[in-house]
C-alpha cells in the first residue's frame, strides 16, 4: 500500500493562513462556489407590502386577496373582511337589495365593491348588468361573468370578450372571469380588461390549481394582473398561486364552508402575503435526480 501523502484543499488552505479561525476558513473559493457570500444590501430596492401595490384601472390596492360575499351570513362579513385584510369584495347584483338586509349595509367603509354579472348568458345580458350595478353600486368596476350552462358554470369565453370590448369603451374596469385559455386572456387585455381572472379549477370546488400549466402561460405572457379566480380551496394553494407569479386570489367557497370563517379569511391573507413575498424573493432551484448537500462540502469547513 502506498504510503504517498495527497495534499488536500484543507492543507492548502491552512498553509496559507496558518492562523485563520473557522469563520475565516468557511467562505473560501470552494466553498463559496456552492454558497455565494450573500449581500447584505444586493436586495435593498425590492418593495414588499404596501410599496408593492396592486393595480387595477389606476386604483392601487395594497391587499392582494379579493373575498367573494355570496351566501355569508350578513352578520360576520365585516369580520371576515376585517380578518381577510381585503379591499376588494365582490357580490352578484341581485344580493344588492334597495330594502331591508341590503349587503351594502354590512361592507365596512372603504372598501371598493366588485359587482359581478353572474346569470348573464351573453354579452349583451352582462353589459345591461353591468349598467345597473355601477348605478345602485356607485362604482366603476364591474367583474365580467357569463355562464350559460349550469352544470360546469365554465366561462364563456368569447361571449366574455365582447363583453370587456364593450364595458371597456364605457369607462369601466373591467375584471372578466375567465377559462384559463392564453388565447383568450390576450384577447381579453386587447378589449381593455383591467386584468384577466382564469378559473383554478370548477367554481366552488375547492379543487385548487387544476389549471396550473395553461395559467402558467398566461402569467408569463400577460401585460396586465393575473388574478385566479374560482377553485382555491386551501390558503396553501393560494400561496401556490401567488408563488407562480399570480398578481392576487379571489377566493370564497373555501372561506365560507370552514369551520370558522374569519379564521380561515386570515390564514388565506398570510398565505397569499407569503406567496408573494416568496415569488418577489426567487425561489430556490429544483433539482430532478440528485440530492445537493444542505452543508458545504469544503474540507477546509471542518478543521478543528
Amino acid at each position: 500500500m502506498s504510503t504517498e501523502h495527497t495534499v488536500t484543499t484543507a492543507e492548502r488552505d491552512v498553509a496559507a493562513a496558518p492562523n485563520a479561525t473557522l469563520d475565516e476558513l468557511v467562505g473560501t473559493t470552494t466553498n463559496t462556489a456552492i454558497l455565494p457570500e450573500p449581500d447584505a444590501h444586493a436586495y435593498d430596492e425590492i418593495a414588499t407590502g404596501d410599496a408593492d401595490p396592486l393595480v387595477l384601472g389606476g386604483h392601487a390596492f395594497t391587499s392582494r386577496f379579493i373575498l367573494g360575499s355570496g351566501r355569508y351570513d350578513l352578520n360576520l362579513i365585516k369580520a371576515t373582511i376585517e380578518n381577510a385584510g381585503t379591499q376588494i369584495v365582490t357580490m352578484a347584483l341581485r344580493r344588492c337589495r334597495t330594502t331591508e338586509n341590503n349587503l351594502l349595509d354590512y361592507i365596512p367603509k372603504g372598501i371598493t365593491m366588485l359587482p359581478n354579472t353572474s346569470g348573464a348568458r351573453n354579452a349583451e345580458e352582462a353589459v345591461r348588468i353591468a349598467r345597473l350595478a355601477r348605478e345602485v353600486c356607485q362604482t366603476d368596476f364591474v367583474k365580467v361573468e357569463i355562464e350559460h350552462e349550469a352544470k360546469y358554470l365554465l366561462p364563456d369565453n368569447e361571449e366574455t370578450i365582447k363583453a370587456t370590448a364593450m364595458l371597456a369603451k364605457e369607462g369601466f374596469v373591467v375584471m372578466p372571469y375567465m377559462f384559463p385559455d392564453p388565447i383568450a386572456a390576450k384577447r381579453l387585455e386587447d378589449a381593455g380588461a383591467a386584468c384577466v381572472m382564469p378559473l383554478g379549477a370548477m367554481i366552488g370546488s375547492n379543487k385548487g390549481l387544476r389549471a396550473r400549466d395553461f395559467i402558467e402561460v398566461i402569467i408569463r405572457n400577460a401585460g396586465v394582473p393575473v388574478i385566479i379566480d374560482a377553485g382555491i380551496g386551501r390558503p396553501s394553494q393560494a400561496a401556490e398561486a401567488m408563488e407562480m407569479g399570480a398578481d392576487a386570489v379571489m377566493a370564497y367557497t373555501a372561506i365560507a364552508s370552514a369551520g370558522n370563517i374569519p379564521l380561515m379569511a386570515r390564514a388565506f391573507k398570510k398565505a397569499i402575503e407569503a406567496g408573494r413575498e416568496a415569488y418577489l424573493s426567487g425561489l430556490g432551484k429544483v433539482t430532478e435526480d440528485h440530492a445537493v448537500p444542505s452543508s458545504p462540502t469544503n474540507e477546509a469547513d471542518y478543521i478543528g
